[in-house]
Order: C-alpha cells, then structure tokens, then sequence
C-alpha cells in the first residue's frame, strides 16, 4: 500500500503523535491553517487508514501489570499454519504483540502480566491449548530503558 503524504500530512502525524488529544483549533494554529481545512485532512488520512487509532497510554504498574514478558514461539508445521496460529495468539488479551519472525522460531509475543505466577498460568492454560505450537522461549524483562508507539515521521 503507497500512501503519498504531504509535508503538511506529516506536520499532522508528527503533532497528533506528540498529542492525541490536541485540538483541531490548536493543530490549525500550527500549521497556520484553517480550522476547516486541516479537519478535513485529519478525516482523509483516517479514511486512508494513515491513522488508525488514538490511544491512552497508560503506567503498566497502575494496572497491575508489573511482568513484561517476550515469547518465541515455535509451530511444529512451520510456516504453514501462521494464519491460525496467529489469529489464536492474537485472541488472548495478554498479549500486546504477535509478529512473524524469520529464523527457527515462527512468532515473538510481548505478554504483560502481574508476576511470574500469571505468566506461568497463562502460558499453561492458553498457549498450551494453541495446536501446532511446538516449543517456546520465554524471556522476561528486568528493566525497561525504553519503549515507545511512537514512528520516526519523515521531513520533506
């Protein structure tokens, strides 16, 4: 999928980013625009899926979940059943993340939990009930120096 993006288009992006939450008035007043026009762009790259969601981003530790955990995860059929496989990692809320990995293992999965115990359940309770999935590597985290959604946006 090619999407062309203006220099504007980016300024956009890269201030909504920044701040899911600012203002069309606030957005215009920096692109020395009309409120109207950059509405009508906003609403564009929504229909374009440029953007596809405005999210709060929320303390893991606020909620509970203290236990960052990343899982490759090997399928005894390889490739061949990454759709299935896929679509049923995606299903547990546990899960942030499900990619496609090229090398031995078949996926990587960011999992937050609340402690070791939860891990240790979720991974014998879901993931043990996951067909064709072969073995798994678990490593947890010990400290986060930095994570973030965040995209580089280009200059033009």
């Amino acid at each position: 999928m090619d999407i062309n993006l203006d220099n504007t288009d980016l300024q956009i992006l890269d201030l909504m980013q920044a701040n899911a939450r600012i203002s069309n008035a606030d957005l215009a007043r920096e692109l020395n625009m009309a409120p109207s026009a950059v509405l009508e762009r906003v609403k564009k790259l929504e229909q374009k899926k440029v953007i596809t969601q405005y999210n709060a981003q929320i303390n893991p530790t606020a909620v509970q979940q203290k236990l960052l955990a990343f899982i490759f995860i090997r399928t005894s059929v390889g490739f061949a059943c990454c759709t299935d496989t896929s679509e049923l990692l995606s299903q547990i809320p546990e899960v942030q993340e499900v990619h496609h990995i090229a090398g031995e293992d078949c996926f990587l999965i960011k999992v937050r939990v609340a402690d070791s115990a939860s891990l240790m359940e979720l991974m014998r309770s879901q993931l043990k009930n996951i067909p064709n999935i072969a073995s798994t590597k678990t490593t947890i985290v010990l400290e986060t120096v930095k994570e973030q959604q965040q995209l580089v946006i280009p200059k033009k």
